[in-house]
């Protein structure tokens, strides 16, 4: 994988007394009353936002939240919670700004924050004009939202272009050399967890990863799939059964390097999807028809545990379980407590493997824990991220 220079990083050199956008991720779950569950992306954008503060920088912070649409902000979609919780985090006042294309009112040494960017029509389709208006508003552009690197869109990549200067911040770079450094400078061996619902989404990145690692640990609905192509029974549980053929190809491509992807030994199965549905834990072989497997079992737990532990370095994406219900959190909590014991370097990275690392308390184990998602993936798969590139372009001109 080829390390992404970026020759300007935000200092307190070109932010002193300047207007600086910053496009931070600050995605955050939240339940059902706007309460956030998870706040480890706001915590990750507050070194870049209080550089810019101590420099004398007047601050305007905008991130997507939820899934909007243009034109049109839903209470469930405002940032309002996120800046609460970003003035608590700061000890300071956050104002929320609305409607702030046409322009935006904060003094040197003070923030605010600009209301859901995904709102403004055109920020998906990466519309030069709506770049512009934004660029109209800074002197210093600063992308910090790894998690958003993986699509161009207009406060991501059309405002890196417009705007005066453009730089990354300190999250941003601290994203790209830790996962540059987990793959291309590796200590051996070198495992990596896939876990998720669905081969599809993930079968390139699977594709990669057989390529370089040692070790290919899947989970969830991912190793359904794999374990019917071993030609175990997996009941009625979530697989691709027509992606059977990608599986075996990964598994041989992992075999002919002399490695291996290692199939469940014991599962957790219940009779329906549901946090007080009785669990089973049942040999692989042992599964019936009517099963749903929504965990792997204490024998597979103490495999991989044990292969964790061997380690050089070790990938995370995604719980191995369904680990919101008690029942089925064992598998996850091994392969995180597991994680948190080795000697190996790890590196973490996706929503719900936050949440489980959260949910675990091993934050304080990991060595790196990536707030991106689907850049995390695209990144390890070694796909060029828009985001990053035109920085890159920036710098070197």
């Amino acid at each position: 994988m080829r390390m992404l220079h970026f020759s300007k990083v935000i200092d307190s050199g070109f932010a002193a007394g300047k207007r600086v956008f910053i496009r931070a991720d600050l995605n955050v779950p939240q339940d059902a009353e706007s309460r956030i569950t998870e706040d480890t992306r706001i915590r990750a954008a507050l070194p870049c936002i209080q550089m810019a503060l101590k420099a004398g920088a007047a601050v305007m912070v905008t991130s997507h939240l939820g899934r909007p649409q243009e034109g049109q902000l839903r209470a469930e979609d405002s940032l309002a919670p996120v800046a609460r919780r970003l003035a608590e985090l700061l000890g300071r006042e956050v104002p929320l700004r609305s409607h702030w294309l046409d322009g935006v009112t904060v003094a040197p040494g003070q923030v605010v924050m600009l209301e859901n960017c995904r709102v403004n029509p055109g920020e998906k389709a990466d519309d030069p004009a709506l770049a512009r208006r934004m660029a109209a508003l800074c002197d210093v552009y600063v992308n910090d939202a790894f998690g958003t690197a993986h699509r161009a869109e207009a406060s991501t990549h059309g405002l890196a272009r417009q705007a005066p200067i453009a730089c990354a911040g300190p999250l941003l770079a601290a994203e790209v050399e830790a996962i540059t450094r987990a793959l291309s400078r590796p200590r051996r061996p070198l495992v990596a967890i896939v876990a998720g619902s669905k081969v599809s989404t993930k079968l390139s990145i699977l594709r990669r990863l057989a390529e370089q690692v040692d070790g290919l640990i899947v989970g969830g609905g991912i190793a359904n799939t794999f374990m019917l192509a071993a030609g175990l029974p997996i009941g009625k549980s979530l697989a691709e059964p027509e992606l059977v053929g990608e599986a075996r190809a990964v598994m041989a491509a992992m075999a002919a390097r002399g490695a291996a992807v290692p199939i469940p030994l014991d599962v957790v199965c219940a009779r329906r999807f549901a946090a007080d549905a009785p669990a089973t834990v049942k040999a692989a072989a042992e599964v019936a028809s009517d099963d749903l497997i929504l965990d792997i079992g204490p024998r597979s737990a103490a495999m991989l545990a044990e292969q964790l532990q061997a380690a050089g370095t070790i990938v995370w994406n995604g719980p191995v379980g369904v680990f919101e219900f008690e029942a089925f959190s064992h598998g996850t909590a091994a392969i995180a407590q597991a994680i948190a014991r080795s000697p190996a370097y790890s590196l973490a990275g996706g929503g719900d493997t936050l949440a489980a690392i959260a949910r675990f308390g091993i934050a304080g184990q990991v060595d790196y824990i990536s707030t991106g998602g689907g850049a995390f993936l695209e990144m390890l798969e070694g796909r060029p991220l828009p985001a990053l590139a035109v920085l890159a372009e920036r710098a070197a001109h």
